[in-house]
């Protein structure tokens, strides 16, 4: 039976494969992971303006608070700017590197701008509302970088462009050789929010937020979705298949835009209207929960496991786990193969249970950087609940789940062990 489970991953393997290193699923993850750094800083100053309404003293740094809520504003509340940015030159750089990503950049924000409605202001002027900038903008920021970019692809290849004579500075070169593709990739986009505006929607963002994200969010945001695709996750990391670069490029847009619906709320006054999203699920699967195991192998009867728990025990109090998942190793290990696959899940339907009931703080959806050590990676949500519950679950629910399968096969290597001590004496 394990041969034949072997068998079936292995025909398979070239096609996970192909998945993990596509180009436009690379764009997705390498354009989301790159907007980190704003999701971060804005994320913290709605953490900021939330501790500083409850401090009533505070109240009289109300420039403070202006100015944090304005980099609020142009971080997360222009999420979808920088994501039609970041989405056509990272896909230019994964199409093709003789090519320019700075000018499909420039031409998928002019494109985006371009769809997005103008509204009048106080003084009678025209500006762009912050409506579709931010969450509610995301997917149509999405398929306007990855189709911008490609168009523009298509042009450069067919020699659509202004061939400068050689001398030219390279600099001026690029100008005029992206010119023709921005006129007519702007065009495209011209007529299509032409077409948009006399329709029903009004605009392109209403289309796609109405026909594409809200379904989404329906069916990809909820727990349920989340426990499937952290199972199948798992099982391509069983499988020596690299499952985060395969799954998240596909749910990492919806559900950073519910974090930022989530963190819009907080800043409102009000409670956050999502349970899950990408900080909960990086969170509370922080480490793929190995730390649990590190913990036993540092108590292991066996010397081989001692060792490894020693070598991982740092790194994994940081959420770096490759020294005990390649070390142990747990890819393909059979013993190991049920906790490494069903943690990550059970850890998902603990938190979400204790959300729900409300013994524990709704994440409020800020971004947590890779690498902060255990308990700060929670802190960052500005709950002690929430801190709690990850001590909770690395330090206490991670061993439980592991122990009864490390124990058993611990015990049969401690007892190798000795067999091979007696046989070298």
């Amino acid at each position: 039976m394990k041969d034949k489970i072997i068998g079936f991953f292995d025909r398979l393997s070239p096609w996970f494969d192909k998945m993990g290193t596509n180009p436009y699923l690379q764009a997705i993850s390498g354009a989301m992971m790159s907007t980190l750094g704003p999701a971060f800083i804005g994320s913290i100053s709605v953490l900021f303006i939330v501790l500083m309404s409850m401090v009533p003293s505070l109240a009289k740094f109300s420039n403070v608070v202006s100015l944090l809520s304005k980099v609020n504003t142009v971080t997360l509340g222009a999420l979808a700017i920088y994501i039609a940015v970041l989405m056509a030159y990272h896909l230019v750089r994964r199409l093709d590197e003789k090519e320019d990503p700075i000018s499909a950049a420039i031409i998928s924000l002019l494109s985006f701008l371009i769809i997005t409605p103008l509204g009048p202001m106080a003084d009678e002027t025209m500006g762009i509302p912050t409506t579709w900038l931010g969450a509610q903008g995301v997917f149509s920021a999405m398929i306007v970088g990855l189709v911008s970019a490609r168009l523009y692809l298509a042009i450069k290849h067919r020699g659509w462009t202004i061939k400068m004579p050689a001398g030219v500075p390279p600099m001026v070169t690029r100008m005029f050789e992206a010119l023709i593709p921005t006129i007519l990739i702007g065009t495209l986009f011209i007529l299509i929010d032409f077409m948009f505006s006399m329709s029903a929607f009004g605009s392109m963002h209403q289309f796609v937020y109405t026909v594409i994200q809200v379904p989404l969010k329906g069916i990809g945001g909820s727990i349920g979705a989340m426990i499937l695709l952290s199972l199948i996750q798992q099982i391509l990391w069983f499988f020596g298949i690299h499952g985060t670069n395969v799954i998240l490029p596909l749910v990492t847009p919806l559900w950073m835009a519910m974090d930022v619906e989530n963190l819009e709320a907080v800043q409102a006054g009000l409670t956050p209207p999502n349970i899950v999203g990408f900080a909960f699920f990086n969170i509370i699967t922080w480490g793929g929960l190995a730390l649990g195991l590190v913990l036993l192998m540092l108590r292991a009867k066996s010397k081989q496991y001692r060792e490894v728990g020693k070598i991982s025990l740092i790194p994994a109090l940081f959420g770096i786990t490759e020294p005990v998942i390649f070390g142990t190793p747990l890819v393909l290990n059979f013993d190991l193969a049920v906790p490494f696959i069903t943690n990550n899940t059970i850890s998902l339907i603990f938190a979400y249970v204790l959300t729900r009931v409300g013994i524990v703080a709704r994440f409020k959806g800020v971004q947590a950087i890779f690498g902060l050590p255990l308990g700060v990676h929670g802190a960052v949500q500005g709950s002690i609940s929430i801190i709690l519950l990850q001590l909770f679950i690395q330090l206490i629910l991670s061993p439980l789940l592991w122990y009864p399968w490390f124990k058993r096969v611990d015990n049969r290597t401690y007892k190798q062990e000795q067999e091979a001590e007696k046989a070298a004496d």
